[in-house]
């Protein structure tokens, strides 16, 4: 396709379709997913302020557990408010700026979430396979440079990916059948070549998927080593009880990841990009806070404990 000149693309606007195929679904899908923000706003501010107010919980493994709320917190209000907006209104257009910038915020978050799941692999493996160096080896500088690191990887990635989207040229109104601004739908929706920039994007999601289920699948690897060589039957139990739910949660996660942005040419369809998207954009954050924080004790009794106070 030939090139347009740039001023065009300032007057380019997107449709972002979302559910409207299915009318009748519009209000109940829109109480379904107030609910899930409602309950996603709550639970990680809630596991944020419950960690800073408790001395217990000022370890690492929570440290850890505030920034993915932080995240999870973030990355909901980046999408879901979007979403409930069109499910209630007939004009679901979008102006590219808007558009680009949920993208890259979007980005950025996901990248870092996916990073925060490995250092938290990484800090359980520690915990579970050598408890007396624990607080050596993951100290507080250590800590911070682990999370300071998610965040600025997060940060080059949605930079690198921003700049090839705001280099191509768009023109006029463009359909994006999501309830999100997707790289590749932008991309694709470009009066430019979108090979370099969808390329790109392939390679960036491949290696931190792979970088990252390295350090997890290797981190659980060892932990179930050292849980199966525990003398206490119920210590064995716990442990992979604990296992299971982080396992699940970032089995979904990355599932997620990889069935939309791992895949190339991939052939999904509508309404299945739909549901991979739902499921690590508006799910994950909700369940977060459920699967790492409020089956633990200390954070039940924490909240116990505010609620008395009140």
């Amino acid at each position: 396709m030939s090139k347009i000149p740039d001023n065009q693309s300032v007057e380019a606007t997107f449709i972002l379709l979302g559910f409207s195929e299915n009318p009748e679904l519009q209000m109940p899908l829109f109480v379904l997913f107030l609910i899930i923000y409602i309950v996603t706003v709550v639970g990680n501010l809630g596991m944020i302020l419950v960690i800073r107010i408790n001395p217990k919980l000022h370890i690492p493994m929570y440290y850890f557990l505030s920034h993915l709320s932080f995240v999870d917190f973030c990355y909901s209000t980046v999408v879901t408010p979007k979403l409930l907006e069109n499910l209630v209104v007939e004009d679901r257009t979008i102006k590219l700026a808007e558009c680009v910038s949920q993208f890259f915020f979007q980005c950025s978050l996901v990248v870092t979430e996916t990073f925060m799941l490995a250092v938290m692999a990484y800090d359980r493996f520690v915990a579970v396979c050598n408890p007396l160096q624990y607080t050596v080896v993951m100290s507080p500088k250590l800590s911070a440079l682990l999370v300071s690191a998610t965040y600025c990887w997060g940060l080059i990635c949605s930079i690198t990916l921003t700049y090839f989207l705001l280099e191509a040229s768009y023109r006029g109104k463009n359909i994006i059948n999501n309830f999100v601004c997707e790289h590749s739908a932008i991309a694709s929706l470009s009066y430019s070549d979108p090979y370099i920039s969808q390329k790109l994007l392939f390679i960036l999601a491949t290696f931190n998927e792979v970088s990252t289920l390295v350090v997890i699948l290797t981190s659980y690897a060892f932990i179930f080593v050292t849980v199966m060589k525990m003398p206490s039957k119920g210590g064995r139990q716990k442990a992979f009880s604990t296992c299971a739910s982080h396992l699940t949660a970032i089995s979904i996660f990355h599932g997620a990841i990889l069935f939309l942005y791992c895949v190339p040419n991939s052939k999904n369809t509508g309404l299945m990009v739909k549901v991979g998207s739902v499921f690590y954009t508006v799910v994950i954050p909700m369940l977060n806070p459920l699967i790492y924080s409020l089956r633990n004790k200390d954070v039940k009794e924490t909240v116990r404990k505010l609620f008395h106070t009140k």
